[in-house]
């Protein structure tokens, strides 16, 4: 009996993860920065090469809102997809680590639908408070397309902006 609750607690923390995963897409693509930025209240997120990892609700928060471009309907007009997802739990039941790919498609007024951006992501999960959250996502891109209307910076030839005092609001498009 109590490897089956050992498996089922494994098995809930496998899906809780991927809520939290999948979470963070959904955040990224409706523009809901502080929604994102509460996803790493106890967490860090940096992307390979950049130097740094951003920490905080407050931090994040303002770097998404300031580095991406809202259209007119409030949101990226981007759907990131994340698969491939390699889930384990450790044993202590309250640490985790992932390994997940992510492919974003966008479509604007001046983009047609397509791939903008892949890569991978490779995460440690936490438990605070009794739920799963990010302890840590790094992000690798791996292939870069037409990124024009996403970001307000060339992810091809820009450094990643520091958010060292950066002020909260969203890079619009009009």
């Amino acid at each position: 009996m109590d490897d089956i609750l050992a498996r089922l607690r494994r098995l809930e923390s496998i899906l809780e993860i991927q809520h939290v995963m999948f979470t963070y897409a959904e955040c990224v693509d409706l523009a809901s920065f502080d929604d994102l930025g509460a996803l790493f209240a106890h967490g860090t997120l940096g992307a390979s090469g950049s130097g740094g990892a951003m920490r905080g609700h407050e931090q994040i928060r303002d770097f998404y809102a300031a580095t991406n471009k809202v259209h007119g309907d409030g949101t990226l007009r981007t759907r990131h997809l994340s698969t491939n997802a390699i889930i384990q739990i450790d044993p202590s039941g309250d640490l985790a680590t992932a390994r997940s790919y992510f492919v974003v498609l966008q479509a604007t007024d001046e983009v047609p639908l397509q791939p903008i951006v892949a890569g991978r992501y490779h995460d440690t999960f936490h438990v605070v408070d009794g739920g799963w959250c990010f302890a840590d996502r790094l992000i690798f891109v791996d292939q870069i397309g037409d990124m024009h209307d996403h970001l307000s910076f060339d992810l091809r030839t820009d450094p990643v902006p520091d958010v060292a005092g950066m002020k909260h609001g969203a890079a619009t498009v009009e």
